[in-house]
């Protein structure tokens, strides 16, 4: 699949978009899913087909389907969202690849502690109203300071995945 993608200002489109995590807990017999109901972003493709950009994410729109959960994981004990109200990806390159890859490089931000993050995304879909992304890929949440595991119940690392719809911005 060869893929072009026009100079210029992009804009997430929020109500296209899909931000969610996966966490295996209680000692990995039960697996944890939640969806961020509020997500941002802009971009920008350069004259030579790199992009750069951000998205964010509003840590207290994530919901698991369980208010108490829910309360728990904006707690300081988690994502500390009184403190540290965004989760924030800042996208440093972005290179397209053959068949649709994309190839980012980037730092993810999660409770003021910033990490470099590579990730891959595929082009999933691209007409004349936008472009859609999607990728997967795992992080580990004690590297930005959640290490709460009460009785060692979360193990592992987290997974994100993300379909991100991009039409271009207003002139």
């Amino acid at each position: 699949m060869t893929v072009t993608v026009e100079t210029g200002q992009w804009q997430l489109d929020a109500t296209a978009s899909t931000v969610g995590i996966r966490h295996r807990t209680m000692w990995g017999l039960v697996t944890v899913k939640g969806a961020f109901d509020a997500v941002g972003g802009t971009g920008e493709v350069r004259s030579d087909g790199s992009a750069v950009g951000t998205l964010t994410f509003d840590v207290t729109s994530l919901d698991t389907g369980n208010a108490k959960r829910d309360t728990h994981l904006r707690s300081e004990h988690f994502f500390d969202a009184g403190h540290h109200p965004e989760i924030t990806f800042a996208a440093l390159s972005a290179e397209l690849r053959d068949g649709g890859q994309v190839h980012v490089a980037g730092r993810l931000t999660v409770r003021g502690i910033s990490r470099p993050l590579s990730l891959t995304a595929r082009v999933t879909d691209r007409d004349a109203a936008g472009l859609t992304l999607s990728t997967d890929f795992t992080v580990d949440r004690e590297q930005f300071g959640m290490g709460w595991n009460q009785l060692g119940m979360i193990r592992g690392r987290t997974t994100v995945t993300a379909t991100l719809r991009f039409i271009r911005a207003a002139a």
